[in-house]
């Protein structure tokens, strides 16, 4: 495979991740306008948003199937469009069950292209020979800021959701198609990098756990910041109503600044040191919000959470695949689910607990939670597992 090749499929991989996060943003941010407009009820409405990851790790599992007997690009290349399309069916319905049947594709679909996404940035990697995982997360980051602002934009201009959705896909959809011309995986003619015959079967999951409860950790704390930092500033640190919404912001820019240059460290210094520098910085951030006496306090407590939390997503995917280099799309795939996990446990963990306790004592629950990755970091730079008389080390390419 060319060096051009590769640093086209980098960028087009990179696109798609952008595409993504715009996506996820615009649905997300969007939540109480949806919510008006199909006349979800404040009972019902949890049971929609619990619906989607459920779905997502449905989708993941299935994925692993599919990829068995097509490429990862190709699932790739075909669900992108249909999660843009379902975000537009949700703008454009009426009914209820126009929401729930168009939230639940995208519930699919979003497990399949997540999934799909990570197969493929870990088999870049290993055709580059060193760490550019950071760097597509990064630009999932900037998507997610870009999909943001967008939304505001829509709120603040009173724009319906099919006028606020309308233009966003009719932007990203033939940009992420046209994009997957390029598709391609760092696997393809690399001797040593081909699934093996049964690989599947071989992917332990008593190996695989420590990933699996660090991704659902990390997720944890990621969930508590987006579902409850406005909220936590307003009441427990008295901010303005306008001051609330900076925190989210701030910590989406960290998480950037952060994916940006985490791919540096990691090649100066290994993942496993990046990533126990991460989980103490963002455990000392969960730390500053707990015991800040004012809102100011509070935000650097997010900043710092940003800058730890995302090198460690990231870093669990590439680790996944450098301990099962012969079977890494099952291994992600099935890592992929408990992204979902530790979304759903987050939220209702830390409301639950702010309401029968205290939402500072809440705090402290994602924080311990995040700091256990530090008993597990050892596996960020496990050896290859051994399987069916053995494994080559994958030949890397040094791309530029």
């Amino acid at each position: 495979m060319t060096d051009a090749r590769l640093r086209h499929g980098r960028a087009s991989l990179a696109l798609s991740f952008f595409v993504q996060g715009a996506t996820f943003a615009l649905l997300v941010t969007r939540i109480p306008a949806i919510q008006d407009r199909y006349g979800i009820s404040d009972g019902l409405l949890p049971v929609f948003l619990a619906a989607v990851p459920v779905l997502a790790g449905v989708g993941s599992v299935l994925t692993e199937k599919v990829v068995a007997r097509v490429r990862p690009r190709v699932v790739l290349r075909w669900t992108q469009p249909v999660v843009l399309l379902t975000l537009l069916g949700v703008g454009a319905g009426s009914e209820l069950w126009h929401a729930a049947l168009a939230l639940g594709v995208f519930g699919l679909a979003v497990g399949a292209l997540d999934a799909s996404m990570n197969m493929m940035g870990v088999s870049l990697q290993r055709a580059y020979g060193r760490s550019i995982m950071l760097g597509f997360h990064a630009a999932y980051s900037l998507g997610g800021i870009a999909g943001a602002s967008m939304a505001w934009a829509g709120a603040h201009w009173d724009l319906s959701l099919p006028a606020s959705y309308l233009p966003a896909v009719v932007v990203m959809l033939p940009a992420a198609f046209a994009g997957s011309r390029w598709y391609v995986e760092g696997a393809e003619g690399t001797p040593g990098t081909e699934p093996e015959k049964g690989a599947a079967r071989a992917v332990s999951f008593r190996l695989l756990l420590p990933l699996c409860l660090v991704m659902a950790f990390a997720y944890i704390g990621d969930s508590t910041v987006s579902n409850w930092s406005a909220k936590y500033l307003q009441d427990v640190l008295g901010s303005s109503e306008q001051l609330s919404t900076v925190p989210y912001n701030v910590y989406m820019v960290t998480t950037l600044l952060g994916r940006a240059v985490g791919d540096l460290g990691v090649r100066r210094f290994g993942a496993v040191a990046v990533v126990r520098g991460g989980t103490v910085l963002a455990a000392g951030g969960f730390a500053v919000v707990a015991v800040a006496g004012g809102a100011w306090t509070g935000m650097l407590g997010f900043t710092l959470l940003g800058l730890g939390l995302c090198v460690i997503v990231p870093q669990t995917f590439a680790a996944a695949g450098r301990m099962f280099p012969g079977a890494s799309d099952t291994a992600i795939a099935r890592l992929n689910i408990f992204n979902y996990v530790g979304f759903l446990v987050g939220s209702p963990l830390v409301g639950a607990l702010g309401d029968a306790w205290s939402y500072r004592g809440a705090m402290l629950v994602p924080m311990v939670l995040v700091l256990a990755t530090l008993l597990y970091a050892k596996s960020f730079g496990a050896e290859p597992a051994r399987y069916g008389g053995g494994h080559e080390r994958p030949r890397t390419a040094d791309v530029g």
